[in-house]
């Protein structure tokens, strides 16, 4: 028998475009994303339903502005968007369906326009029609535009699990358009900043002294602070991804989802009405308290991180913290292997050692994670 093995290199571009307006006075900053583009450029453009009824002209102004740069537009559709359209592939079938009926080739584009979920799903229809479209992603939420947004993941949900149904695929660009933000609630625009708390934590110590510093002007969503704030965290995410070694997440490490265990469980066990933002908050604070709870991190120093935290507006509790099981388990603990599932391999869990040192722990105690729970259920 005979045996051959092969290097397969491969290099992505990563394109993310900081704008505003972009589909009309920021206009040059979506044509720039296309100057070297070769061949034909046919397009259908998808835009979340909240999205379009926040923004009346956003149709006609996408299809203005694509027609501009010379884009054929072979559809335009408003869909559903939020949470939800992870549970099931009704999202992703829909998308297909346009995709064939357009006649779209693999080298068209979709451009999917709205929050982290809108995307997530979009995205997975573009990832795996015709084994791969061109996808250019513009988030138009606060979370979406400081992580999801600018990731090489897309996912659907599935057996009550989050992002079980899923794939790796590099957008062809990501537009972080800041106009979309002024139509988000202030409580939703300043929640979203919790990714940036997040990859702070583990990435950068300056750059959560600098959160923490301007913490009553993100509160009250200072629009010059809070777009530095998602550009700084963007690029925070995006340079992990090209640069940290592992962009595909062929090992066991997820240095990124620090708090994400707890939060997409306690996302699965409350049907979506705990949404993504306010749960990556509780899985936080409970990944910060278990940090100090087994001496990796002293006490006062975590509750300095939750105070940024709840300086957001954000809970740092929930009652699913406290469902348990027949046995008298907490349920939300069965979240440690459901995420060790997800990533593959031994157990690999990002914990705090400090600010901007995130640290990787192989075993979790699950007395003290318990004990962490407690705390938090205490200060509810």
């Amino acid at each position: 028998m005979s045996r051959y093995d092969f290097q397969i290199p491969l290099t992505f571009k990563h394109r993310i475009v900081f704008s505003r307006d972009v589909f009309g006075d920021g206009l040059s900053d979506l044509a720039g994303l296309f100057a070297d583009a070769e061949g034909e450029k046919r397009g259908l453009v998808l835009i979340e339903e909240s999205v379009a009824r926040a923004w009346p002209g956003l149709e006609s102004g996408a299809r203005e502005g694509l027609r501009s740069i010379g884009f054929e537009i072979a559809g335009l559709a408003v869909l559903p968007g939020g949470e939800l359209v992870k549970a099931d592939d009704a999202l992703v079938r829909e998308v297909w369906r346009l995709i064939d009926a357009a006649h779209l080739d693999r080298h068209s584009y979709v451009f999917a326009i709205g929050g982290g979920a809108f995307l997530d799903a979009a995205g997975f229809a573009a990832a795996t029609a015709h084994r791969g479209m061109r996808l250019v992603r513009v988030p138009t939420t606060s979370l979406a535009q400081c992580d999801s947004g600018v990731g090489v993941k897309c996912a659907i949900n599935a057996f009550g699990k989050k992002n079980w149904i899923g794939s790796f695929a590099v957008p062809y660009a990501v537009i972080n358009d800041f106009a979309f933000l002024h139509s988000l609630d202030p409580i939703t625009c300043r929640a979203g900043l919790i990714e940036a708390v997040k990859v702070a934590l583990v990435k950068d110590r300056e750059f959560f002294e600098w959160i923490e510093a301007r913490l009553v002007g993100l509160a009250a969503v200072d629009v010059p602070l809070v777009e530095s704030c998602i550009e700084r965290s963007a690029m925070l995410h995006a340079r992990h991804i090209a640069e940290g070694g592992d962009a595909f997440e062929s090992g066991s490490s997820r240095p990124l989802d620090f708090g994400h265990w707890a939060a997409h469980k306690l996302e699965s066990m409350t049907g979506g009405e705990l949404s993504h933002a306010p749960a990556v908050a509780i899985g936080l604070a409970l990944d910060v308290l278990y940090s100090a709870e087994v001496g990796l991190i002293v006490p006062p120093l975590a509750e300095r991180i939750l105070a940024v935290v709840s300086g957001l507006g954000l809970a740092t509790f929930h009652p699913a913290l406290n469902l348990r099981d027949a046995g008298g388990r907490r349920i939300v603990l069965d979240g440690l292997e459901e995420f060790r599932e997800h990533l593959g391999g031994r157990l690999n869990m990002m914990m705090l050692a400090g600010i901007g040192r995130g640290v990787y722990v192989y075993e979790i105690d699950t007395e003290a994670m318990g004990r962490s729970i407690d705390r938090l259920c205490a200060m509810g």
